[in-house]
């Protein structure tokens, strides 16, 4: 187990086994926003702050820099690793704007500026009406070329050429994503867990349908896909913004959507297309070890190496599924005493 974790007000790096690990606690003296790491290079990872821009580690977790200082903006808000090359990383910020570094967080460039795009106008962020930002970045695993990319608050916008144009929001799209998912045995498809909402497409964004049926809130925050399954996904999700974020009155829940095995074949394509049955519904995932309803803020989850395998971060600590989702193991790692959202999760192991 290898992990990176935004929580308590801080960067944690685990690594070990459940059972046996070590835990090291940095940058407390920042508001970190978001992590990302990559298994290609497990002792590299990287940490957006609010006030401070990105820093990275090449050793662990041990010791963390700052990086991209004279071209990054000091609200870092979402970072990601392209699936084709651990070197390029890209960083999005506030004001909404995307970054790009092809050397490993050495050299940062932004890419097409996306206040071009005609809604960038009506983008705002509810707390902080006169700005917004970039909550979300999702690069495609079965082609480099294409970025999906979440304003908080106001668009899901997309580029299929590395960010030299951007392609605008869709009617059917969602205005407030917080987090996406995507598979490399799903081409075109992508899960979206938003304040409006959940939604998916199997048409790299062009239309989306929002399969909700069991699914009894509609504020969403976190979406994996098992990297076994992809018609088995997790999603975190609150009746809203108070209850999902804030420690004194929160109550959100964890859901599980997996496609029927009509057949008994051990899939979910019970018509043999290849797809999965969209008329699964969700179900909700009570009791399992994770703290979920009220007093547990929304989880931030991350899918682990092998099939089943998912951590989630939220106020109470780190949590481990091997069964995507029926049961869950504390890993004890030391939050500080004081109940903070959790902001980020990146497993490299």
């Amino acid at each position: 187990m290898h992990l990176y974790a935004a929580a308590n007000g801080a960067v944690l790096a685990v690594s070990g086994s459940p059972d046996d690990f070590t835990a090291r606690r940095r940058l407390d003296e920042h508001r970190i926003e978001c992590v990302a790491a990559d298994p290609r290079a497990p002792d590299r990872a990287f940490c957006g702050t609010f006030d401070a821009g990105v820093f990275r580690t090449t050793d662990g977790g041990a010791s963390w820099s700052a990086v991209g200082t004279d071209a990054l903006p000091e609200s870092v808000t979402s970072l990601a690793v392209s699936p084709a090359d651990p070197d390029v990383v890209y960083a999005g910020t506030e004001p909404s704007a995307v970054f790009r570094s092809p050397d490993g967080g050495e050299t940062w460039a932004e890419l097409a500026p996306l206040s071009d795009l005609d809604s960038a106008s009506s983008w705002a962020f509810p707390p902080r009406p006169h700005t917004h930002h970039v909550r979300w970045i999702e690069p495609d695993p079965t082609d480099p070329d294409r970025l999906f990319v979440a304003v908080e608050a106001g668009a899901l916008v997309r580029s299929f050429d590395g960010g030299e144009t951007w392609q605008d929001r869709v009617p059917s799209g969602k205005r407030d994503t917080h987090s996406m998912a995507t598979h490399p045995d799903r081409p075109g498809r992508v899960w979206a867990a938003a304040g409006d909402g959940y939604a998916e497409t199997d048409d790299a964004g062009e239309t989306w349908t929002t399969p909700t049926e069991g699914l009894g809130h509609g504020y969403c925050w976190s979406v994996v896909v098992d990297p076994a399954d992809p018609d088995a996904v997790l999603l975190t999700a609150a009746s809203g913004p108070m209850r999902a974020h804030r420690v004194e009155s929160a109550e959100a829940y964890l859901y599980r959507r997996a496609a029927r095995d009509d057949d008994g074949d051990g899939t979910g394509d019970s018509d043999g297309d290849g797809d999965s049955d969209d008329d699964e519904s969700w179900e909700r995932l009570d009791d399992t070890g994770l703290p979920t309803g009220p007093g547990a803020t929304r989880a931030v989850l991350a899918v682990g190496r092998t099939g089943g395998e998912c951590y989630a971060a939220n106020d109470r600590g780190l949590y481990r599924t091997a069964d995507f989702g029926d049961s869950w193991d504390r890993i004890v790692v030391p939050w500080d005493g004081t109940r903070r959202t959790a902001a980020g999760l990146a497993v490299v192991a």
